[in-house]
């Protein structure tokens, strides 16, 4: 049975927030749906928030801290990434947008991608198209047809028990596994491997 890893990464500043709780459901339904094929599907998610200080230090002074670099490292070597930020004024929040920029801009090249975002009102769900899409093509990822957008009212049971947010959810996650199959599985790094010291000071990028 193939290992298949999938890494999901949110935004949300509360406890619990509601891009945890949509990052949640994606990843949920694409877990599942591996498994149905026949996948051993590994779900790993993380608070950016957690990273915070971390991700500010590393945007002014170009060096990730260890704890910060793990991340990057496993973003990298994941199969596929779910990506999940509260809107914050009518735009993907800054920490979302920061974790991205102190990313190697080449660590998404080709990975499948399942964006999402959550707000205070559904008015604000063009975020997906004019924010998060233009930043995953940018990093040269493979975005999901299907971004999920999901504002108060969706977080709760629609007609027959089902919502109308499940209904979004399962094909945008049907469609990141379908992404996923046109790629072989990425093997994971050594945790103790380290860089020649040429090939990390050709990743230093200057800063403008």
């Amino acid at each position: 049975m193939a290992e298949r890893r999938i890494v999901a990464v949110t935004a949300g500043l509360g406890v619990p927030s509601s891009s945890r709780m949509l990052a949640d459901q994606l990843g949920a339904a694409a877990q599942a749906r591996l498994q149905e094929l026949g996948h051993h599907a590994v779900l790993t998610t993380y608070e950016l928030r957690e990273y915070a200080v971390d991700i500010a230090n590393a945007m002014v002074s170009g060096y990730a801290a260890p704890k910060l670099e793990a991340l990057l490292n496993e973003v990298a070597d994941a199969d596929a990434l779910i990506a999940v930020s509260p809107v914050f004024s009518a735009s993907i929040s800054g920490l979302f947008k920061s974790f991205f920029d102190v990313m190697d801009k080449n660590a998404l090249d080709a990975k499948p991608v399942l964006a999402g975002a959550t707000g205070g009102s559904a008015r604000h769900s063009m975020v997906l198209d004019f924010a998060l899409r233009p930043l995953f093509a940018y990093l040269r990822a493979r975005v999901a047809p299907t971004a999920v957008y999901a504002a108060p009212d969706d977080w709760g049971a629609g007609s027959g028990g089902i919502s109308a947010l499940d209904d979004r959810v399962q094909p945008a996650a049907a469609e990141l596994v379908a992404l996923m199959g046109d790629a072989p599985a990425r093997p994971r790094r050594n945790s103790g491997e380290s860089l020649p010291f040429e090939q990390l000071l050709a990743q230093i990028q200057p800063r403008s």
